[in-house]
């Protein structure tokens, strides 16, 4: 096997995308996966391309967001080219329900140059028909993408572009000689590298433990229900309050989510279930006259603000972690990406990398427990 220069190990939507954008350099990659490549949160987020209430995060994750906005149609184009996989964007457009946070809302549309209006019942009923009476916001610029189909689309396209995608590889730890980084133990076996980059999720936490950093990158358990709906019944998608309603090209509707401190349990429960089916009918009452097909879950990075952590380790050259996009990985996605591959490769950030920095953790002063060769 010839020598990857470079590794990732976490085969979700950012190191899936990761993967793309270095291999689009030039550069030689390699993903691992402890399961089967995007099969964890990534495959169970709805894929709405904007943060539920993008008015009350900090601007660095409105940046990254504004990066994903403007390059998904143009990504997923490319991905269907390049798979013959359809990642479904399309926008839909996201009504927001409920006056409060209306100055807020509308003042951030003005400060990023994101179309935000306040709706009248009438209009919005226009948008939804049988949706109850009420002040309303309409972003009209909001689309998404039908996530495991992106994730489909990717690893196709890194099949195509050479990137290796190895599913059910345990990476256990990190080699390096000195202060470099020089590659991982995947299954037991040593393979060499120039360059790692940790995008593991939840479980980057514990990993980066042992290397000195002490990320503050916790499981949050979101479940989801889709309903079988049909084409036509729902045309946009709805927010009301953390829970949400999205209309599939196919006529399903998927309602989520819930926000669960459960640690690594990613069970799903008849309570969820409950909840997020009386949401979508008491919100759009057509929608009690069909079943709910699938019910999941999924365990979301959650980071400190919703802020990524993106960087390269204070003290292991080359060893780079991107994890901590809590429930905005799809829309952070390609940004930080992009961010991450200028980072990797030298090159001039597109976006001042200070904010993501992996000094807003903290440091562990324990022994790295490695190997050394």
């Amino acid at each position: 096997m010839p020598k990857p220069h470079i590794l990732v190990a976490g085969g979700g939507v950012i190191g899936l995308l990761c993967a793309y954008e270095l291999a689009c350099a030039g550069r030689t990659v390699t993903v691992f996966d402890k399961g089967e490549a995007g099969r964890e949160a990534s495959w169970a987020a709805g894929g709405i391309l904007s943060p539920l209430h993008p008015w009350r995060y900090p601007a660095p994750v409105t940046w990254l967001a504004q990066a994903g906005m403007r390059d998904y149609a143009a990504l997923c184009k490319v991905l269907h080219a390049q798979s013959g996989i359809d990642p479904e964007w399309i926008p839909s457009g996201l009504l927001r329900l409920g006056e409060d946070e209306a100055d807020e809302a509308l003042a951030f549309g003005a400060r990023f140059g994101i179309p935000v209006e306040a709706t009248t019942t009438g209009r919005h009923r226009h948008l939804v028909p049988g949706v109850a009476d009420g002040p309303a916001l309409w972003l009209p610029e909001v689309a998404q993408v039908r996530s495991p189909r992106l994730l489909q689309a990717l690893k196709g396209t890194l099949a195509a572009q050479g990137v290796a995608v190895h599913a059910h590889a345990q990476v256990e730890r990190l080699l390096w000689r000195g202060n470099r980084v020089a590659g991982l133990v995947v299954n037991g076996e040593e393979v060499a590298a120039e360059t790692v980059i940790v995008t593991a999720g939840p479980w980057s936490q514990a990993f980066l433990a042992d290397y000195g950093l002490s990320l503050p990158v916790h499981p949050v358990r979101g479940q989801m229900i889709r309903i079988g709906s049909v084409p036509g019944l729902l045309k946009t998608m709805i927010l009301q309050g953390s829970h949400y309603l999205i209309p599939r090209r196919d006529g399903s509707v998927v309602a989520g989510s819930t926000l669960e401190e459960t640690g690594f349990d990613k069970a799903v429960t008849e309570e969820a279930r409950a909840q997020l089916h009386a949401f979508a009918c008491g919100l759009v009452p057509a929608l009690a006259a069909f079943p709910v097909t699938h019910q999941w879950a999924g365990l979301r990075p959650s980071s400190p603000e919703g802020i990524p952590f993106i960087g390269e380790h204070p003290e292991l050259n080359r060893l780079f972690v991107n994890t901590g996009h809590f429930r905005n990985g799809i829309v952070l996605g390609p940004g930080s990406a992009r961010l991450m591959a200028d980072l990797v490769l030298g090159r001039s950030p597109f976006l001042d990398p200070a904010p993501y920095g992996l000094e807003r953790g903290g440091r562990d002063t324990r022994s790295a427990s490695g190997v050394l060769y």
